[in-house]
């Protein structure tokens, strides 16, 4: 595979140009994205030494918690930097046993924009990803003309500046490209987990970012043993060299690992200064096919 020479520092989301390696709120609640931080200085504190090292784009969600990361986000960042993009996603609630169950109809997506705006402190939501419940494990075909409508309504209203879409597939992104502008996509994807391989360089070629999730997931012991000899060889930790294979794969991905630890943070960020050698990227490509 033909990778690009360099690997650029921002790319622009909605209107505006982030560093591709953000930060994913996600880890910030409880076990199984449920209830409160075990520690919620330490979850105060990661948010804010990732926006005082750069980071200008973050992912996050009221059904996080739920509504604990975008408290936590509120808490320890607001009033927001000019240059903050707070990326959020609707589509789904959780239930009191913690279980994620579809929210899609006009007036469930109301209510999460507004839950959104409240627990963020926001007038309005820069990026709002519409994340397709079709599967809960990965993409899967159904139309989103509704909920898309109703979200194109809420975006007329200015309580959307822009919208996005997650767990899709490439003709849900067609067809949602008629109804409005997609401003980015969010699937599953990394070195080995390679099905939206084409779907990120048609993007790439409309100028819309895709964003990654589960950077290591799905990993067999083969695999993770050879990603391991890598960054063993190379005086990196795994999840350093699989977010900068992510850089080097296309200038439209934007990156959003997640931790709760500021120490794991910091090994996150410096995978933006990680090169990986051609020999390097030879290897993974082997790893991958493992």
């Amino acid at each position: 595979m033909t990778y690009p020479q360099t690997t650029p520092a921002t790319f622009v989301l909605g209107d505006r140009a982030v560093r591709r390696l953000g930060y994913g709120a996600m880890q910030l609640a409880g076990p199984g994205v449920f209830g409160p931080p075990k520690d919620r200085a330490a979850a105060l504190a990661v948010l804010r030494t990732a926006v005082e090292a750069g980071v200008n784009h973050i992912d996050t969600s009221d059904f996080y918690g739920p509504h604990i990361t975008n408290q936590l986000i509120r808490e320890a960042l607001h009033p927001y930097r000019d240059d903050l993009v707070i990326v959020t996603k609707i589509g789904c609630v959780r239930g009191a046993d913690g279980s994620w169950n579809l929210a899609m109809s006009a007036e469930q997506l109301r209510q999460a924009v507004h839950d959104n705006l409240r627990n963020l402190g926001l007038d309005r939501l820069e990026v709002v990803n519409l994340r397709a419940m079709f599967d809960v494990h990965g993409p899967a075909e159904g139309s989103l003309e509704a909920p898309l409508s109703a979200l194109a309504e809420l975006q007329q209203q200015g309580l959307v500046r822009h919208i996005g879409l997650s767990n899709v597939t490439a003709k849900q992104i067609a067809d949602g490209q008629r109804l409005c502008r997609i401003a980015c996509v969010q699937n599953q994807y990394n070195l080995v987990h390679r099905a939206d391989d084409a779907l990120i360089d048609s993007l790439a070629l409309e100028g819309v970012p895709y964003v990654p999730f589960f950077p290591l997931g799905g990993f067999s012991p083969l695999q993770s043993a050879g990603l391991s000899e890598v960054a063993q060889q190379l005086g990196a930790t795994p999840m350093q060299v699989a977010l900068a294979w992510l850089l080097r794969r296309s200038p439209n991905i934007l990156l959003i690992p997640g931790t709760s630890s500021v120490g794991h943070l910091h090994e996150n960020l410096a995978a933006g200064s990680l090169n990986l050698p051609q020999e390097a990227m030879n290897r993974l490509e082997q790893v991958a096919a493992g």
